[in-house]
């Protein structure tokens, strides 16, 4: 089966491939299609672009936003989002507000790890996501090269994740504004791993019948975290609403080891047939340029 992976993430925000480095590990997996969907910033796209240009691989422009909801996080991916600085300026300028609240997150969260003892500071960590957007990851390599922790896993389940020491939570905006966001610049708008999101089927459903309403698209129910009944559940709720679905391995690099581009855990694919189903909905609802 000819693959795809419409979820992956970049050094331009928490992955720890170079967006180059993606396409070029994307093309040796053999897959057809991939969205680079880095979290917050668009930064990655261009890179990806010039080292997709001229190959086999088509590159879906993406990204990913958080919103706050009674039962978690919710992710909403943005695919297909125009290159058109006019098209997207909105989007970019709630990007950059999004990452100045991370900024301020970020400040805490060093301030809380020195007040525990350590020498942390935002500016190291800040050093090893490269001049990209800073995120906990980045804090938990710097605890690993200090020798506090001995893996990524261990810093998270100790300082940085909800129940640690070091814990500070996000500002997010809500789902209706994120979905409207990323609808207003052209792009699809598809809910990612909904069954991640701690809901029950009635609770998820309410909150995706409103959200179609705002311009939902789709939903992601190929994730590398859903088992097969969060699949059936995902699928037939989209076919409910009228919904596109989509699927991608959420791909991090070494900052989610288990996760295989285009493999997910080893168990996921995600056919050209969900591309191609896609495209018809863009072309029909006038999506496309």
């Amino acid at each position: 089966m000819t693959r795809i992976d419409l979820h992956t993430h970049s050094t331009a925000s928490d992955g720890t491939d170079s967006p180059a480095e993606l396409i070029r590990r994307a093309a040796a997996a053999k897959l057809a299609v991939l969205a680079l969907t880095d979290h917050d910033t668009l930064d990655g796209l261009a890179e990806a672009a010039r080292e997709a240009e001229g190959s086999a691989l088509v590159l879906v422009r993406g990204c990913e936003i958080s919103t706050a909801t009674p039962w978690g996080e919710a992710h909403f991916l943005g695919l297909w989002i125009p290159d058109d600085a006019a098209r997207t300026e909105a989007l970019e300028k709630a990007l950059a507000q999004v990452r100045e609240k991370r900024l301020v997150r970020n400040l805490r969260i060093a301030e809380k790890l020195r007040m525990l003892g350590m020498d942390v500071t935002y500016e190291a960590a800040a050093a090893l996501a490269g001049g990209r957007v800073v995120g906990r990851p980045h804090f938990a390599e710097l605890l690993c090269r200090m020798g506090v922790v001995e893996n990524r896993r261990e810093a998270f389940r100790r300082y940085l994740g909800r129940d640690g020491a070091a814990y500070e939570p996000r500002e997010l905006m809500s789902p209706e504004r994120a979905v409207s966001l990323i609808k207003a610049s052209g792009a699809l708008v598809s809910m990612a791993h909904p069954r991640l999101l701690k809901a029950s089927a009635e609770e998820l459903e309410r909150l995706v019948s409103g959200l179609k309403d705002a311009g939902l698209d789709a939903l992601e129910a190929y994730h590398s975290e859903h088992d097969a009944g969060d699949v059936r559940l995902c699928v037939e709720l989209a076919a409910k609403h009228e919904l596109q679905v989509t699927g991608g391995s959420d791909y991090h690099g070494l900052a989610k080891p288990k996760i295989a581009l285009g493999c997910g855990h080893g168990n996921l694919r995600v056919g050209m047939s969900v591309y191609e189903s896609l495209m018809k909905y863009r072309e029909k609802t006038g999506l496309t340029d």
